[in-house]
Parts: C-alpha cells; structure tokens; sequence
C-alpha cells in the first residue's frame, strides 16, 4: 500500500474518530498491527488551535509509524493554510475531511455537508494540494442521502485534483452509521479511478475484512468503530490475510495489560484531572463484551482519581474477570 512517497507495512490503516484516535490510541493500534493510524480531525479555523483539545491533536512527537493528519472545514483558503501549519507541526500526509455525519460539523457546511456543493468540493481539493508538499488523502461517504450518491463522481474529481488515496465510507451522510455498509459503491469507485481505494465500514471481523477486500478491490481497510476496546483487531485481520486461520482469543492477561497500559497513557496525556474522564468511555469499550462488568462500568465511571482508577481495574481483573 503506497500514498505518495509512502510506503504503509499493510493494508490496515486506523479511521480518524473525534474525541478516540488520540496519540494514546494511534501508538496502541500501531503496536497492534496497524500500518497506519489518521489522528482525529482539527478544525480548519485558526481560532481554535490554541485550544487545549486542538493542541493534543497537534501532538505527534516521537510517533511511530506514518504521521496523517485529517483536516476539517468548508473555507477552501483556511483548509490550505490548516495543511500547511499541520505539516508543519510533523504531519507527514494531510487527509481532508468530508465524511463527518455530526451535526455540528455540517452546520458549517463541513464533513459529509460537503457532499451537496462538488464545486466546493474542487476548490478545497486543489487548494488542499497546491498548499502543501506531502501528499494528500480524502475521506468521504457515497454520498449525502441515498437519492444523491455522488461518490463515482467525486472520486473521479479527487483523482483530477491530485489527491493521492481515497477512503470510502458505505454509507451516506443520512445513514449516519444505521444499516449496511453499501460495498457495491465502493466497488464502483475502485473500478473508477487508479488512485488507492480504502473501504471502510463494517469490518469489525477477520472474516469480514477478508470479504471487503475480495468484493470490492479495494487496496486497504479503514477500521474505526469496532477498533473500540479492541486495538487488537489489526492483528487478528493481518493473521487471517496471511493465513487463512483465525487467532485464538486475547488471553485475560494480555486485556489486562493492554487496558491497564492505555488508561495509564491517557493519564499521563490529557493529566490528572482529564485523563480519568476520558479513560472512563475506553473502559467501558474495553469491558462491554463482560457481562459481569455492568455493576463495575457504573462505579468505575464515578471515579475521578487517576491512581484509584488503576487499582480498581488490577481488582476487576484480579477478582471479577478471572
């Protein structure tokens, strides 16, 4: 899998999660198997970079593996000179945003609003290119409802305007994350254009992923969602791809220390007063397959001191999960 100058070491790449691929989960999932991991987007407004949440988004010293950065926005100059400062901060690949669902972000005509305005669309993609020397990635869904699928045509425009890889969302801006992934579009925009093709939605299980890649020939996977509480996921696709068999299960030692390291890292991250809250929505990831662990989820979200919520996690493990 190639982007650019770019060479990933497969063909799992991390999906850009607001508020979830922080550098924490990015360092995780890279550890796990993934060959490359998107931060979360930043907004494109030059007013709210010097907010703390933006600032963490900018963290990318000592990263391993390919830097990508998503950038969000409708305003085709402040996206070129959002790219620019990204790059500047360490990003490697710059990666446009038009595939966000949330309100708050199509309000502003940003995200998957995107979808409705193609001559938009071009004026931020040529200015997106021209504005930097690293390549240039888009993110996008088949369309803004299912009675306007424009995603070929889309496609065909971000090849044109030198974008260097396309990540394909299934689903449209109205399906949100409801329904099936629509894998027969995806399709229809690989056989439409020669640039990579990333399918993303749905693939939550070695046997899945293999399936993607088989139907729609796409040259790459994007996982998010099922990523959650399980950045071991990379590594159970690679293995299946490559062998044909699946993993047996994470041992319970091995869950232990992968949450136990994640929640520390988000400590010592966000720090003592952040850090605890954000940890509280990975825990619950992490344990929702625990049907012994509701009474627990419920405590441990109470819990605001950071030292307190990793002894109690040693003792869930320790007494309860055992």
């Amino acid at each position: 899998m190639q982007i650019g100058q770019y060479t990933l070491k497969n063909n799992l790449i991390v999906a850009p999660m607001a508020g979830v691929t922080d550098k924490p989960f990015r360092e995780l999932c890279m550890r796990y198997g993934a060959g490359m991991a998107v931060s979360e987007m930043m907004s494109s407004n030059p007013k709210l970079w010097k907010t703390s949440k933006s600032q963490n988004r900018m963290v990318h010293e000592g990263e391993s593996g390919i830097r990508s950065v998503q950038i969000a926005g409708a305003d085709p100059k402040l996206m070129a000179e959002a790219a620019q400062h990204c790059v500047e901060t360490g990003a490697q690949i710059i990666d446009i945003n038009m595939g966000c669902p949330a309100k708050k972000v199509n309000k502003k005509l940003a995200g998957s609003a995107l979808l409705q305005r193609p001559d938009l669309i071009e004026e931020i993609l040529l200015a997106v290119v021209n504005a930097v020397d690293v390549p240039v990635t888009l993110k996008t869904r088949t369309g803004w409802d299912p009675d306007n699928r424009n995603c070929v045509q889309v496609a065909k425009m971000a090849e044109q305007c030198g974008i260097q890889a396309l990540a394909l969302h299934g689903r449209t801006r109205a399906c949100m994350y409801k329904g099936e992934a629509e894998y027969d579009n995806i399709k229809a925009v690989k056989e439409a254009i020669s640039i990579p093709v990333i399918a993303n939605g749905d693939i939550d299980s070695p046997e899945k992923a293999r399936f993607v890649l088989d139907y729609t020939g796409a040259d790459a996977l994007m996982i998010g969602r099922p990523a959650q509480g399980r950045p071991w996921i990379f590594k159970e696709i690679q293995h299946y791809l490559e062998t044909g068999e699946l993993m047996p299960p994470l041992p319970i030692e091995e869950v232990k220390a992968t949450l136990l390291g994640h929640v520390h890292a988000l400590h010592q991250f966000y720090g003592e007063f952040l850090g605890p809250r954000i940890a509280r929505k990975h825990v619950g990831w992490y344990l929702k397959e625990h049907e012994q662990a509701n009474d627990f989820r419920r405590s441990f979200n109470a819990i605001e001191d950071a030292s307190l919520q990793l002894s109690q996690l040693e003792s869930y493990f320790d007494h309860v999960a055992s």
